[in-house]
């Protein structure tokens, strides 16, 4: 796994203005506490996201989520992909790796807890000989089996309270969720 090159130069803390050298930049404050004001008003809310993807060709997809620009879902040379994008199993995992990320940064912040490096490192275990329908169609699971989330977080409070932290994000995370309980699946012709 390759390591992103990042500086930080300088942040503010969640309780103060003063920037700090080396830490990571917080999220807006009043913004995450209206956040939770409005989620303790009225907890039942469900928010529909949208994504249409169309295929380009090959195992090339372009994926459109609200404005932005299309997210490209590939395949490896392996599974006679461009290797142009992740694949959708990879972006699976990335999709897991920035909720928690999301999480553990803004139970942090609520906690006025400045951060200085948070990296998950993620991997999963999948049986792919199913070749998605076509391949051997022997009794298994199909999907990952197994994740593994390995959580780099460094801040200015005692290990103890950052693995109870990162354990609080798991527990809270729409994504995690997902991976690890069953979620009502319709998929059907248009």
């Amino acid at each position: 796994m390759t390591k992103a090159a990042t500086t930080v130069t300088a942040c503010l803390t969640p309780d103060s203005p003063t920037a700090l050298t080396g830490c990571l930049t917080p999220i807006d404050k009043a913004g995450l506490d209206d956040l939770i004001a409005k989620g303790k008003a009225d907890p039942t809310v469900i928010k529909t996201l949208k994504c249409k993807t169309i295929a380009e060709g090959r195992f090339r997809h372009l994926n459109f989520i609200r404005s932005l620009p299309p997210y490209v879902v590939d395949e490896p040379p392996g599974l006679l992909g461009d290797d142009t994008a992740p694949n959708p199993s990879e972006a699976s995992l990335a999709a897991l790796g920035s909720c928690l990320a999301v999480g553990i940064h803004a139970n942090a912040v609520a906690k006025g807890i400045t951060v200085y490096k948070l990296e998950i490192e993620l991997e999963g275990d999948l049986n792919i000989t199913a070749v998605w329908g076509t391949g051997d169609l022997s009794d298994k699971p199909v999907g990952f089996t197994d994740v593994r989330a390995k959580v780099s977080f460094e801040a200015d409070r005692p290990r103890e309270e950052l693995e109870a932290l990162v354990a609080h994000a798991r527990l809270w995370s729409p994504v995690a969720n997902t991976f690890s309980r069953p979620v009502n699946l319709d998929v059907a012709m248009a």
